[in-house]
């Protein structure tokens, strides 16, 4: 089979080739990751939150006999969050595929199908990032609605975002204090819930600062003959009584710089995504799933209009609970 100039046009079409490389660029997914979101269908394209003012009182001491203590019923408050409309179409003629090899192979005719599989493949890529980006905003306290707009989750439930300061440009800084502080304001938002721990992720610049910090390294100094610092740095590690990790974004996609957050873990229902179905005819009404793929053919049968989307909702219940670290 005679080989093709790779410099003209027919470099693409059916071809001998040793090698093919699929070149992707990173996506963050950290978040899906560690499944801190509990994922769940519904069949509206609304999400209600339930809030009871649940609190404990100490009973004032009275004569027997005296006036006891009057206690009022909890006070609950509903909130409702619409679900975010994320449709993505594509249009893929049956010409595009005329005389081209399949990507990878030798000497195999790429078929529509297969051009239809790998735009699919692509529309799905992008609604996880998405995603992912509403779940960074989710767990800093925000939320992104149907318009596209930042609902700030802290004003919405009357609620204060603790700041604890890591003054980690001094030697001398009490970071195990610092810890603590995180430690007793995740304790504090949860109130009587329990927790299974915390880990906090650290945009990169907080990351090295803190990894470089004499208080850290010198917690570790004598771990296994100094393992932790001959180790990868950018692995997760546990310090204080809390998981550190960096968390590798994008430009979009990322931790403010100079500051970290931090996720209290196991606590059923703090971080939530839902989805919603989708606005066809036959799933409106129906427990929404994360993905929906529709195709249709072209006029005259030229080709195919494919269309994809989801339509989650990533938020935060108890916003409270997740304190920001600002390094100063």
């Amino acid at each position: 089979m005679p080989m093709v100039d790779p410099f003209t046009p027919d470099a693409f079409s059916l071809h001998s080739l040793t090698a093919a490389i699929n070149n992707l660029p990173y996506q963050p997914g950290r978040l899906g990751e560690l499944g801190l979101f509990a994922e769940a269908g519904i069949n509206t394209l609304d999400v209600a939150i339930e809030e009871k003012d649940g609190a404990l009182d100490l009973v004032a001491v009275q004569p027997r006999g005296g006036t006891p203590q009057e206690i009022h019923g909890e006070k609950r408050r509903i909130r409702k969050f619409t679900v975010a409309h994320l449709p993505e179409s594509a249009t893929i003629l049956a010409d595009e595929v005329q005389g081209v090899r399949a990507f990878g192979s030798e000497n195999t005719a790429e078929t529509l199908q297969m051009r239809i599989n790998d735009r699919l493949a692509q529309m799905r890529r992008n609604i996880d990032y998405t995603i992912e980006s509403h779940r960074v905003q989710a767990i800093q306290g925000k939320m992104v609605d149907h318009n596209g707009d930042v609902i700030d989750l802290y004003t919405a439930f009357g609620v204060t975002q603790t700041v604890v300061t890591f003054t980690l440009s001094s030697a001398t800084a009490k970071l195990r204090q610092s810890a603590l502080d995180v430690i007793e304001a995740v304790e504090s938002g949860l109130g009587g819930l329990p927790f299974s721990g915390i880990r906090v992720f650290c945009a990169p610049d907080f990351w090295r600062n803190f990894i470089e910090h004499d208080a850290v390294k010198s917690a570790y100094d004598r771990w296994e003959n100094g393992a932790f610092l001959r180790s990868d740095p950018r692995a997760a590690f546990e310090y204080a009584g809390v998981m550190w990790e960096r968390y590798r974004g994008t430009s979009q996609v990322f931790i403010p710089a100079g500051t970290a957050i931090a996720v209290p873990e196991g606590v059923p229902d703090l971080l939530i995504t839902r989805f919603g179905p989708a606005d066809y005819t036959e799933t409106v009404n129906t427990i929404g799933i994360p993905y929906y793929a529709r195709s249709e053919p072209l006029q005259m049968n030229k080709g195919w209009r494919l269309e994809a989307q989801s339509n989650p909702v990533n938020l935060c219940t108890r916003p409270q609970a997740l304190p920001k670290l600002v390094a100063a």
